[in-house]
C-alpha cells in the first residue's frame, strides 16, 4: 500500500492550480481533463457528475500529487475554520518564510495568523498559517535560522 494524492475541490480549477504551481512550484503532471457520465457518478455518488481536473506535482514528493477538482455543480460552504473536525491542512516546507508568505498573500491568499517560533531546541521550526484563494488552510513551514529575509509588516 502507498499514498496517492490529495484531492481538492475549486471553485476554479485553473485559478487554483496556478496559485500552486506559481507559489510552492508544483507543476502539471498531466493535461487537464473533464471527466463526467456513470462510471464518475457511480464513484463518486454525485448524480449527473461533470468534473474538470488537473493534476499538480508536490515539490519534494515523489509520486503523491495534488488534484484539483471543479465539479459542474457544487455544494456551497461556509469557510471551515483551522480547528474543525476532518481535514485540517496542506503543509509546505519553504526555505523563507517570510518571502513564502509574500508570496501567498500577493497571489490571492489570506493570512490566518503571524509567522511564530514553534520550535524548540531539537526541532526549530517557524511557521503560520494561510488560507489559498478558496479559502483551503496551509500551513508554511521552515526550519529556523535557514535562510531569511525582510518581510512585510
Amino acid at each position: 500500500m502507498r499514498f496517492g494524492h490529495i484531492s481538492m475541490v475549486a471553485r476554479d480549477t485553473d485559478r487554483l492550480a496556478e496559485f500552486y504551481k506559481t507559489v510552492f512550484g508544483c507543476e502539471d503532471i498531466v493535461k487537464r481533463w473533464h471527466m463526467s457520465g456513470k462510471p464518475v457518478s457511480r464513484g463518486n455518488g454525485v448524480p449527473n457528475c461533470e468534473i474538470y481536473a488537473a493534476w499538480l506535482s508536490l515539490p519534494g514528493a515523489d509520486g503523491p500529487f495534488l488534484e484539483i477538482f471543479q465539479y459542474k455543480t457544487i455544494e456551497d460552504r461556509a469557510t471551515p475554520p483551522v480547528n474543525q473536525p476532518g481535514y485540517g491542512h496542506l503543509c509546505f516546507e519553504v526555505e523563507d518564510i517570510h518571502a513564502s508568505f509574500d508570496e501567498v498573500i500577493d497571489a490571492g491568499g489570506t493570512p490566518l495568523g503571524k509567522i511564530t517560533d514553534l520550535g524548540t531546541a531539537d526541532v526549530p521550526v517557524l511557521c503560520v498559517y494561510v488560507r489559498d484563494p478558496e479559502g483551503n488552510v496551509l500551513e508554511l513551514e521552515q526550519e529556523r535560522g535557514k535562510h531569511q529575509t525582510g518581510h512585510r509588516p
